[in-house]
């Protein structure tokens, strides 16, 4: 077997002693840390070596959407198979030679809405010296994971691989092949495709050797591995499957049926299918005298945007052959970039009798004939493009037929009614829609078919007129077994002394039989009286196809009538009266109690008690009846006044009523549910139901409610504790209700507003003052505060000494202010000034901490800066002893 000679990781000694004639491919395999590969490729030239040996420089290219934040493995697998046995040869590791970002952020000027283009490439190169062989070798790599959501692979599939491969051919093929330079891809991997928009792609390749190149779409592959953990590994042994294709798609069809590729340029044309991503495979096939000698492959993942593209596009051909000689001038492109559309057109003689610009132009042709619409958009400028179509102008073409005959295995015959104004009808060609067959096709005029199947038939005539106008007419065929016959009723019941008169509905001719008690029996709709109950049979006849069917008539002396019992119920209810009759009509009395008087089981409303009367009858036969309704009132029930409660508190409820026995509801905040005036301790708004029910008739309970609204809990808040100094006026603010009460009054402006002023003549060593807070329903809450009056000037006193221990007593180096407005600043510094605390609030204070860390015993420095009550600065500094 051939072997590998001369790569930089250690030979396999099997493969350099064994020269043979095996058909022999040389494997590379590249493993990416990655699940963002798009696409790769390989290719090669060949040079002589040394003691007939062939080097080989091999070029890898993979492909990775930029910015995933993911890496090409360096360094990747390199495997060699041979070919005719796809057993293992060697591995031999690759570097990564280089690494490039290539992208295409501009589009042009003609697409809106463009996406950005944007690969990154990594290129492994690499140098391998091969033995010639019979058969020849295969280059291939594989990745671990492809981008994920591709579009034309089935969504249940997440994170396939990609194997690429590119072959060299062996001496077999042709002499000499082994030193054959492949197919090398030539075309931009660039490119931007707008969804269900016209686009070209190039998958072209030029060849060293001057070979014939073939192109096609062809399947993309799966890897073999079946984990990577990020490393590179070897790859299985050859054959590699194909991905899983969604139904829509294939290998041979990537892109869909509107997407088709030039087997000799390797351009892709056609209508972009819908936004996505798509794998495209394609294969290239190198020809050598007449034989196809290696196939290389190029394999990459094409986006498709919602982009779109200033084009000028109109239909194939405008057909005004039906009833109007109107043509609207209409760019089937809406793109923005279309500034100006121009107009033209022209006779069959090539004379311009139109021109305008604009879009959605209507054009009323003068005369019939044949014309040309030409169409240029943004004429001069740069996104300029152009079109043309014909447009036939001969209206009166009107396609139309009939049919007769709708059994299954019968003949259905059509005759064609269609008519031309201009030319004559040429030809026809008629689908009959017998979907499970493909002669269901004439091209009579006027054909006849026997369907083999039953349901409905959509039946297309089209028709082909000499001035070129093609039209049709559709008709939905409604095939049976039988010819439909609806009948109006199946059994019905007649007063003896009566008549009735029956109705089949069907296509064809009506026979009926019995002919005893009948007139008109030959028509869809004959009269019978019969004097006893009677079968009578309905025969369709629709060219040969024959159905039947039956209807009983039933004859009868008299009405039977039975009404339901008296009964009573709750006054003003309703109630469904019920009746067991045969009877055809009923009227019930008084008629203005009902809600319908005229059914056999009527709604009645009943306020008082009531006899009422029903008649039922079967034509001329009566039976009448009388049933009679008593009432009784709902028991009285009176819940009581809705109330309101103090949060947390306890209220009661009064209700009353002349009911047997009663219920409050909800039972869960009631002291006991089965008197009438409970305690009630709800936690929330609540309603509560008194049901009652009594033994006067009304087998229905009285029910009243009252809704018990518990107020929110007052929080009484009347400020923080202070301290002023003798002149300073101190503006108390309490807050949480709607009335308040200060005590002791002493010093206050007044003791039943929220917001006295205190004013002191002398100073006080301390006074507390309470508030008693009060909301809308008189619920009260107090709170406190505690203030000092110094007879000093405005001054701030901070403590000599502090003991942070946490033992609740001298924890926080605190300021107290005295006749302060507010405190600007109170910051505190080690000895070598290093700033360890720092506020603008009077409640703050230093814990003895500097990040978190407890401080030791030691000397501090304080500094405040405050406005007194007055609006005065005030600066102090001091030291004080941190002490442990």
């Amino acid at each position: 077997m051939p072997g590998l000679k001369n790569y930089t990781a250690s030979s396999s000694p099997f493969a350099k002693r064994i020269v043979g004639c095996f058909l022999l491919m040389f494997f590379v395999v590249l493993v990416a840390k990655a699940d963002h590969i798009t696409g790769g490729e390989m290719f090669y030239t060949a040079v002589p070596g040394n003691n007939g040996t062939i080097q080989y420089n091999v070029t890898l290219k993979l492909f990775m959407r930029c910015n995933s934040g993911r890496e090409f493995n360096n360094p990747a697998v390199v495997s060699i198979f041979d070919r005719a046995t796809n057993t293992r040869v060697s591995n031999v590791d690759v570097s990564l030679t280089s690494q490039k970002t290539i992208s295409l952020s501009d589009a042009g000027p003609c697409v809106t809405n463009p996406p950005v283009v944007c690969y990154v490439i990594g290129t492994y190169e690499f140098v391998v010296l091969l033995e010639p062989s019979l058969g020849g070798y295969l280059l291939s790599s594989q990745v671990n994971f492809r981008i994920s959501g591709i579009a034309n692979l089935e969504q249940g599939y997440r994170n396939i691989g990609a194997t690429y491969t590119a072959e060299i051919p062996g001496t077999s093929l042709v002499a000499n092949a082994p030193l054959n330079n492949g197919a090398l891809f030539t075309g931009s991997d660039l490119v931007v495709v707008c969804a269900k928009n016209r686009f070209a792609y190039s998958f072209a390749a030029s060849d060293g050797d001057g070979d014939e190149l073939r192109y096609s779409f062809c399947y993309a592959y799966v890897s073999g591995a079946t984990s990577f953990n990020n490393n590179s590994v070897p790859p299985p042994e050859p054959p590699y499957a194909s991905v899983p294709y969604d139904a829509a798609f294939s290998g041979f069809s990537p892109l869909g049926k509107d997407v088709v590729i030039n087997s000799k340029t390797g351009l892709i044309t056609g209508t972009a299918p819908s936004t996505g991503v798509y794998v495209v495979t394609v294969c290239v096939e190198e020809i050598r005298n007449g034989m196809v000698i290696a196939t290389q492959r190029k394999d990459l993942q094409i986006t498709i945007a919602s982009c779109d593209i200033a084009a000028a596009i109109l239909p194939l051909e405008y057909q005004l052959c039906r009833d109007s000689k109107t043509l609207q001038l209409a760019n089937i492109s809406l793109n923005s970039l279309i500034k100006t559309q121009h107009w033209e057109i022209l006779s069959s003689a090539g004379t311009t009798i139109f021109k305008t610009t604009g879009n959605n132009i209507p054009y009323t042709f003068a005369d019939t004939g044949l014309y040309t619409i030409k169409l240029i958009i943004n004429k001069g400028q740069v996104c300029t493009d152009s079109a043309a179509s014909l447009a036939r102008v001969y209206p009166g073409f009107r396609p139309s037929f009939n049919y007769a005959g709708l059994c299954f295995r019968r003949p259905t015959v059509f005759s064609n009614n269609s008519t031309t104004l201009y030319g004559t009808i040429g030809s026809y060609k008629w689908n009959f829609g017998d979907v499970i067959i493909d002669s269901d096709t004439s091209l009579a005029t006027n054909p006849s078919y026997t369907y083999i199947s039953t349901g409905s038939k959509l039946a297309v005539m089209t028709a082909y007129n000499t001035n070129g106008c093609i039209d049709t007419a559709v008709r939905i065929i409604p095939v049976f077994e039988k010819p439909p016959l609806k009948m109006a009723f199946q059994d019905t019941l007649i007063c003896i002394s009566d008549s009735v008169t029956l109705l089949a509905n069907g296509n064809g001719n009506v026979q009926w039989a019995p002919l005893q008690s009948i007139v008109n029996s030959t028509t869809s709709q004959p009269t019978v009286f019969p004097n006893t109950s009677r079968w009578y049979n309905a025969t369709l006849n629709d060219q040969g196809c024959i159905n039947i069917d039956s209807v009983y008539v039933r004859v009868t002396d008299r009405v039977n009538l039975i009404t339901m019992a008296d009964t009573i119920i709750c006054q003003g209810d309703t109630l469904q009266l019920k009746v067991l009759s045969d009877g055809l009509n009923y009227s019930w009395t008084p008629a203005s109690n009902f809600i319908n008087p005229f059914t056999a089981n009527p709604i009645a409303i009943t306020n008082s008690t009531t006899l009422y009367q029903v008649t039922a009858n079967i034509g001329s036969c009566i039976a009448k009846k009388q049933l009679r309704v008593l009432t009784a009132p709902y028991p009285y029930v009176n819940a009581g006044a809705d109330t309101m409660l103090c949060f947390n508190t306890k209220g009661q409820l009064n209700g009353s009523t002349n009911g047997s026995s009663f219920k409050w509801s909800p039972s869960i905040y009631v002291s006991n549910s089965n008197i009438l005036n409970p305690a009630v301790f709800p936690s929330k708004n609540t309603g509560f139901a008194l049901t009652a029910y009594d033994n006067k008739g009304c087998p229905k309970p009285g029910i009243d409610s009252i809704l018990v609204m518990v107020l929110p809990n007052i929080n009484a808040f009347a400020g923080n504790d202070t301290s002023i100094i003798l002149g300073q006026d101190l503006q108390l603010n309490a807050t949480g209700g709607t009335n308040y009460v200060w005590s002791p009054n002493g010093g206050l402006s007044a003791p039943n507003i929220f917001n006295p002023i205190a004013r002191f003549g002398e100073p006080i060593p301390g006074i507390r003052y309470q508030v008693s807070v009060y909301n809308q329903a008189g619920c009260v809450d107090t709170a406190s505060f505690f203030l000092k009056v110094f007879s000093t000037l405005p001054t701030v006193f901070v403590p000599s000494a502090f003991t942070p221990n946490n033992d609740g007593k001298n924890d926080l180096l605190r300021p107290i202010g005295a006749g302060i407005k507010s405190l600007e600043d109170f910051s505190v510094y080690n000895r070598w000034g290093r700033l360890v605390f720092s506020t603008r609030q009077n409640t703050k204070g230093w814990d003895g901490t500097i990040s978190g860390i407890p401080q030791g015993t030691g000397t501090f420095i304080w500094s405040i800066k405050a406005i007194d009550y007055l609006g005065n600065v005030y600066n102090k500094q001091g030291t004080v002893v941190l002490l442990r």
